[in-house]
C-alpha cells in the first residue's frame, strides 16, 4: 500500500481538475443503455469508472477505451442476462444503480464489491423500495449490505424510499424510467437533493420525461428509448476543492482550470462557503483563481447539499479563527468510512480542536502539527489529510493512499508539479 509524507509548503503555477467521476459514471451507464453508439470524451480514467466498465460490458453493451473517449454500443433497454457477477469495487454509485438496473431483468444478478461496499455502503433502503415493486431481492449475510441477489422484472406502480442517501433515489429513478409502465416514487426525508437533481440533468439531456413535486415525490412513464450520444464530461467540483483548499491553508496563489459554473454538481457550493470564511476566490470563464487572503474565520454550514466536501472543509477550518459548525451530515458517515468520526480522529493526532456531532462537526481555529495518519482507504480522506499537512509543522505521513485512483489518479504528481512537498512513498 502506498503511503505520502507531506511538508509545509507553499504552491504557486495552475493546474486543470480531472473530469467528473458522477457524470462519467452516468454517462458510460445512459450510454451503455441507448440504441446505437455513444461517445464519451473526457471520461475519468480511475477505478470507479473502471468497475462501471465491466458492469455495463456484463450487461451486454459493447465499449471501446481510447485515451481521450469512450465508444460505447448500448443494449438498447434490454437488461439483462447478466454475463457474471456485477463487483462494484468500491463504487456505491455502481452498487446502487446496477442493484436498481438489475431489477429490470427476469434473470437474477449477483452485486457485490470491496469491503466497504460490503460492510459501509447500505444498501437495504433501496431493496426495500424495489421489493414493493414485487422484485425479488435477497442480501447474502441479511444484514442490509451487499452482496446482494435481485431478481426481476420490476412492475409498475408505486413505491416509497428513504431518500437520506442520494444515491438509491438516483438509481430507482433510472430503474423507473426503463420499466415496462408507469412508476410513482414517493421519497421521505429528501436529501443531499443537487445529486438527485444532476440524474434528473441527464434525464433532461436526454429526453427522459418526467414529473417531480419537489424532491418528495417522482412519476416516470417507463418505456424509456434513448438515442446513442455524444458528451464532453467537465471537471469535477469535489476534487477542485483540494487545489482550492490547499492553496487558501498554505497562502497560496493557483489559478485551477476546466471549473464550469453552470454545471449542475453540488460541490460547486463549496466556493461561496470558503469565501464565506474569507478566502479570495475568483472565478472567469472555466478558470478559478485562488489569491493570498487575510485571516479566514469559522462559519457555519448545512453541508448535505455537497456532504462529500465534509472532511476539506473541517481541514480548511483548523487554519480559521473561532468556530466552525458543520451540521446536517450525518449522511456522512455511510460513506467509503464514517467521515465524521475519521476527519475527527485523524485531525486530532495533528493537534485540532474538533470534535464529532450526531450529524457534524465543531471546530476551533487552532495550529496543526505533522503526524502519522490513515486514509481508512477513502479517497476524500487521503486528499484532505495531505492538504492538512501541507499547512501543518513537520512532517505528516498517510498511509493507505491508493484509493485516490478513485478520482484523482495523479493527485501526487499533480501537486508536485506546483512545487508541494509531496512524496510518494
Amino acid at each position: 500500500m502506498k503511503a505520502y509524507r507531506v511538508r509545509k509548503g507553499f504552491l504557486q503555477g495552475e493546474i486543470e481538475v480531472p473530469s467528473s467521476k458522477s457524470h462519467t459514471l452516468r454517462a458510460i451507464l445512459f450510454a451503455a443503455l441507448a440504441v446505437g453508439k455513444s461517445v464519451i470524451h473526457r471520461y475519468l480514467d480511475s477505478s470507479d469508472t473502471e468497475s462501471m466498465i465491466k458492469a455495463c460490458r456484463h450487461m451486454g453493451a459493447k465499449i471501446d477505451i481510447f485515451e481521450d473517449r469512450l465508444e460505447i454500443e448500448g443494449v438498447a433497454g434490454a437488461v439483462g442476462p447478466f454475463e457474471d457477477v456485477i463487483d462494484a469495487g468500491n463504487s456505491g454509485i455502481v452498487l446502487r444503480f446496477f442493484s436498481a438496473i438489475g431489477a429490470l431483468s427476469s434473470f437474477p444478478v449477483v452485486i457485490t464489491g470491496d469491503h466497504s461496499i460490503r460492510h459501509v455502503r447500505p444498501i437495504q433502503p433501496l431493496l426495500d423500495a424495489l421489493e414493493t415493486l414485487d422484485v425479488i431481492v435477497q442480501t447474502l449475510r441479511g444484514d442490509g449490505f451487499a452482496p446482494v441477489i435481485i431478481k426481476g422484472p420490476l412492475k409498475p406502480g408505486k413505491t416509497t424510499i428513504d431518500g437520506a442517501d442520494s444515491q438509491p433515489v438516483s438509481a430507482l429513478l433510472v430503474a423507473a424510467a426503463f420499466a415496462k409502465g408507469p412508476v410513482e416514487i414517493e421519497v421521505k426525508n429528501p436529501g443531499e437533493k443537487p445529486w438527485v437533481a444532476l440524474t434528473l440533468h441527464w434525464f433532461d439531456l436526454l429526453g427522459i420525461p418526467y414529473e417531480q413535486q419537489g424532491f418528495d415525490c417522482f412519476k416516470l412513464q417507463g418505456n424509456a428509448r434513448i438515442k446513442g450520444f455524444t458528451y464532453t464530461v467537465p471537471g469535477d467540483f469535489s476534487t477542485a476543492a483540494f487545489p482550492i483548499a490547499a492553496a487558501i491553508v498554505t497562502g497560496s496563489e493557483l489559478n485551477i482550470h476546466n471549473i464550469d459554473m453552470e454545471d449542475a454538481q453540488g460541490d460547486k457550493a463549496l466556493i461561496p462557503v470558503f469565501q464565506k470564511m474569507g478566502a479570495n476566490i475568483e472565478v472567469k470563464g472555466k478558470t478559478l483563481t485562488v489569491k493570498k487572503c487575510a485571516t479566514l474565520k469559522g462559519v457555519t454550514v448545512d453541508i448535505n447539499d455537497f456532504v462529500d466536501a465534509l472532511p476539506i472543509l473541517a481541514v480548511v477550518a483548523c487554519y480559521a479563527e473561532g468556530t466552525t459548525h458543520i451540521y446536517n451530515g450525518a449522511v456522512a458517515k455511510g460513506k467509503e468510512c464514517n467521515r465524521i468520526e475519521t476527519i475527527a480522529s485523524q485531525l486530532q493526532k495533528m493537534g485540532a480542536d474538533i470534535h464529532a456531532t450526531a450529524d457534524g462537526l465543531l471546530i476551533k481555529g487552532a495550529p496543526l502539527k505533522g503526524a502519522d495518519l490513515h486514509s481508512h482507504q477513502d479517497h476524500r480522506m487521503a486528499m484532505s489529510l495531505a492538504v492538512a499537512g501541507m499547512g501543518a509543522e513537520g512532517d505528516t505521513t498517510i498511509s493507505s493512499v491508493d484509493c485516490v485512483c478513485k478520482t484523482f489518479p495523479d493527485f501526487a504528481k499533480a501537486f508536485q508539479a506546483l512545487g508541494a512537498p509531496i512524496e510518494e512513498l
